[in-house]
């Protein structure tokens, strides 16, 4: 069933009499002040929880989009923009990945960078740029960006709250030594901030050397400050927790996406932040929740990235999953492919997560659509939801079913509707 956020614009009266004045508070039926915008008759019994109205001044909305690129997939960014306007956040931030990229013709980035401006003037709030791994592929696409935007990191402070913008594509593979040096002196210069905000394209924490690529000086930089990072470049939804502070790592907002729904983390969404006192409460909106008065989304030209070559068909595949005779809920499962010439590096193809019941539904291409005929390896983790990593850190299955060069677990797949079923032993 699809979400639906109704957005049209009504006056609903608090009671017939109510009308807006700046009269001095007065007292409320429980004691409480009535706000000075607010004129209401109040008597002893009332027919409302209270009066205190959700208006603090420090408190403000803003909106994250998340990748567009990596394959993404026509009308989709393009429509996001007046669906954000619906919703009027105070502004709009990225975590990157606008364009495709990964080209060292001008002409191209010229024609890639106006399509997507495009887009953004249209929005009726400020829009602030991140880049991604797409936007700065290159050395040409990084001087591209200099000659048209300027700096790829920087800070502002809004009603005492640190933005923070990086570049996670730099020729070290992450935060550079220099950008770590700004981030610090921004972070000293706003030692007073009541929050910093983070953002950065790619989940710099999963990689196995942050000294290396430059996020565990980041992290002692922000050490002792209340924060939340948010990014992008998997396109998959998860949520982690570091040194006791909350990293987002978005979906997509029309990237490349299998869009297989909330439960393996792929969907088309927008992030809406509002900035609280206490720290951000985040509201993930998934695009296809969001509908004017109409119930009409306007049409646009906006293409998408038409797939090379044509995809191996696919056969109907499910299967269930057992750890000694007990269905396993929660699991990822991964096929692979050994290539003759590469025996040691099997090739992931498709994979699927396990319900309640250990059942699973094999995707390829999309949502779903099966696996090729052939043979293939298979591999089972089971995490806390599903992993397009299969990260294994925390598996609660045995190990050699988490690696393809160890697994036991062989199926074979032919035409028609397959169904396999794979136990598991200690």
């Amino acid at each position: 069933m699809k979400r639906i956020l109704l957005l049209v614009a009504v006056v609903v009266p608090v009671m017939a009499a109510a009308v807006y004045s700046r009269t001095r508070p007065t007292t409320g039926s429980a004691g409480a002040a009535v706000p000075a915008d607010l004129k209401i008759a109040v008597e002893k019994k009332n027919p409302w929880t209270g009066l205190k109205l959700n208006n603090d001044p420090d408190q403000f909305q803003f909106v994250i989009t998340s990748d567009r690129t990596g394959g993404h997939r026509a009308k989709v960014f393009s429509r996001a923009v007046h669906q954000i306007n619906l919703l009027q956040p105070e502004f709009v931030i990225t975590v990157g990945d606008l364009i495709e990229g990964y080209t060292q013709k001008q002409d191209v980035m010229e024609d890639m960078w106006k399509e997507f401006d495009g887009y953004v003037k249209q929005l009726q709030m400020p829009f602030f740029y991140v880049p991604g791994n797409h936007d700065m592929a290159n050395r040409e696409l990084l001087e591209y960006w200099g000659g048209r935007y300027g700096r790829n990191y920087y800070h502002f402070v809004y009603k005492n709250v640190l933005f923070l913008t990086l570049n996670s594509q730099t020729p070290t593979g992450g935060i550079s030594a220099e950008q770590n040096a700004y981030a610090k002196k921004a972070l000293d210069d706003n030692a007073g901030a009541r929050w910093t905000l983070v953002f950065v394209h790619k989940p710099l924490w999963t990689a196995p050397d942050l000294e290396k690529n430059g996020w565990a000086e980041m992290e002692r930089n922000l050490a002792g400050r209340k924060y939340t990072v948010f990014c992008g470049h998997v396109h998959h939804y998860r949520k982690y927790s570091r040194n006791g502070m909350n990293y987002y790592q978005l979906a997509t907002t029309g990237g490349g996406s299998r869009m297989r729904g909330v439960e393996y983390g792929e969907f088309d969404q927008v992030a809406w932040i509002t900035m609280r006192p206490d720290g951000p409460l985040i509201a993930n909106i998934l695009l296809d929740g969001i509908y004017p008065e109409n119930m009409q989304l306007p049409d646009t030209d906006e293409k998408g990235v038409e797939r090379r070559g044509k995809p191996a068909p696919t056969q109907p595949f499910k299967g269930r999953v057992t750890f000694e005779g007990k269905p396993v809920a929660g699991a990822t499962v991964r096929f692979s492919r050994v290539d003759s010439n590469a025996p040691n590096r099997p090739r992931y193809v498709a994979d699927g997560l396990t319900g309640e019941d250990g059942t699973f539904r094999v995707t390829t291409h999309t949502a779903f659509d099966g696996i090729p005929v052939g043979d293939y390896k298979v591999t089972v983790v089971q995490t806390d939801g599903y992993d397009p990593s299969a990260a294994r850190k925390a598996n609660k299955l045995p190990a050699r079913y988490a690696d393809a060069r160890t697994t036991p677990l062989r199926v074979t797949v032919k035409a028609g509707e397959n169904m396999v079923e794979l136990e598991l032993m200690k």
